[in-house]
C-alpha cells in the first residue's frame, strides 16, 4: 500500500504519493474537512479528496469537444474565447463545434426550437462520447474539485469527452436524457454566450493545475 507525505497544507496543494517501488508523484489533493480527534490530543483528522497521479502520458487519448449553439456575437468575447482555446490545444486534443442557429424562429414554440436544437447537437454526438452538459441544475466545482474531474476522465477509457452548451432556453428532454452528467459553473445566471468564455477559462485553468503551473492561487 503506498503512504502520502504531505508537502504542506493549505486548501489547495501538494502531496507525495510514496510506492513500494520507490517511484514518487506529485498529486493534487483538496481539503474537505480538518477536525481534531479529541480535544487532549495533538492528532488531527484530515479528510482530503484525492485526485489520481498525473499520468501525463495519457491524457492525449481522450479528445474534447465543445458544442455550441450560434455563434458568439460580440467580438470582444470571442476574442478572448479563442485565446483560451488556442491555450488549451497544447495540453489536449481539444475542438469546438458551433451549431448554426435556427432561422426563422419566431414561427417556433420555446419546446419547438429546443427539439429542433437537440435534432442537431445529437448529428454531431457518437454513441460512445461522454456527453457532460453546463446546465443550472447540474453539478458545482471549484477549481481545483473541476481539475480533479477532468483529471479522472482523462486517465480513463474514454475516447471522447462533448461538453456541450445549449441555447438561450437550455436543453429538450432528448439531451437530457442522452447525458452522462451535468455541470453549473455557477450559481447565478449568465448568459449562454457568456458561458462560453467562462467555461474555456475554467478548462484552461483546470489544465494548469494538473500540470502544476503558476496560474492558478488560493
Amino acid at each position: 500500500m503506498p503512504y502520502l507525505h504531505i508537502v504542506r497544507l493549505k486548501t489547495s496543494a501538494k502531496i507525495h504519493l510514496l510506492f513500494s517501488h520507490s517511484k514518487s508523484f506529485i498529486i493534487f489533493y483538496k481539503i474537505d474537512s480538518l477536525q481534531k480527534v479529541n480535544k487532549s490530543s495533538n492528532s488531527t483528522k484530515l479528510s482530503i479528496t484525492i485526485c489520481r497521479p498525473q499520468l501525463i502520458n495519457k491524457f492525449t487519448r481522450m479528445k474534447v469537444l465543445l458544442l455550441m449553439i450560434g455563434k458568439t456575437n460580440q467580438e470582444n468575447l470571442q476574442q478572448l474565447i479563442q485565446d483560451y482555446m488556442s491555450r488549451i490545444q497544447h495540453y489536449m486534443n481539444f475542438e469546438s463545434i458551433i451549431i448554426p442557429e435556427l432561422k426563422n424562429i419566431k414561427n417556433l414554440s420555446i419546446a419547438e426550437q429546443k427539439e429542433k436544437e437537440a435534432d442537431l447537437i445529437l448529428k454531431q454526438i457518437e454513441i460512445q462520447d461522454d456527453i457532460i452538459l453546463l446546465d443550472e441544475n447540474g453539478k458545482q466545482y471549484s477549481s481545483t474539485a473541476f481539475s480533479c474531474y477532468l483529471e479522472k476522465k482523462m486517465s480513463s477509457s474514454i475516447k471522447r469527452t462533448v461538453f456541450v452548451i445549449g441555447g438561450p432556453f437550455g436543453f429538450s428532454k432528448r439531451i437530457y436524457d442522452r447525458a452522462n452528467g451535468m455541470i453549473s459553473m455557477s450559481p447565478m445566471t449568465f448568459s449562454h454566450q457568456m458561458i462560453r468564455l467562462i467555461f474555456v477559462e475554467q478548462l484552461y485553468r483546470a489544465m494548469t493545475i494538473i500540470r502544476g503551473e503558476n496560474y492558478h492561487h488560493e
